[in-house]
């Protein structure tokens, strides 16, 4: 479906109309914020499931392929998975579910618990995660209008509304662990 261009900034009109009505300019900013950061998020989760459709995939499947990856061995309890994903249990599990119907990950019991089991990523699974991250990284996640102090700035208070929120315990940012910070690739 095409976007529709209007030919203003309804964020900006709505906080013009909320000073208008209410006289409150303070209040109006954080409103347009917060309504900000959610059509961005309408707009990117719109474009990150167009691209990781092409490999039969939604975003939070890829996201899902990308945490297995990730892992030690290219597994993980579902638990885990919906911890680390930040979604309910019941959600990891759909996300796995599907993953093993399209034969993306295999389900094995977990050894150390009889009851759960393990999603455990497969080769066809690496390979549809591979060509997704490809092509998203290829459209730099969709904020190639923003320069590289830009994305540290977004970042950098992201994270600050995150950890307010119980996200994750803070820890120091080490030169080796800034994940925004180009490093030479290891490869080389």
């Amino acid at each position: 479906m095409p976007r529709i261009r209007l030919p203003f900034d309804p964020i900006t009109r709505a906080a013009l109309l909320w000073v208008q009505r209410w006289g409150n300019g303070s209040q109006a900013v954080p409103m347009a914020t917060a309504t900000s950061v959610m059509r961005v998020q309408q707009l990117l989760l719109t474009d990150y499931d167009a691209t990781c459709a092409r490999h039969g995939l939604s975003f939070a499947r890829y996201e899902a392929l990308v945490l297995l990856a990730f892992s030690r061995e290219g597994r993980l309890g579902m638990t885990k998975i919906g911890e680390r994903l930040m979604v309910h249990p019941t959600s990891a599990t759909n996300i796995v579910q599907r993953l093993h119907a399209q034969g993306f990950v295999d389900r094995v019991p977990n050894p150390v618990d009889g009851r759960g089991s393990l999603a455990v990523i497969t080769p066809a699974g690496l390979a549809a995660m591979e060509a997704a991250t490809a092509d998203l990284t290829g459209t730099r996640f969709g904020l190639a209008m923003l320069t590289g102090e830009e994305h540290e700035q977004l970042f950098t208070i992201l994270r600050k509304i995150r950890l307010a929120n119980g996200d994750f315990v803070d820890e120091p940012v080490s030169a080796d662990s800034a994940p925004l910070r180009e490093r030479p690739s290891r490869r080389s």
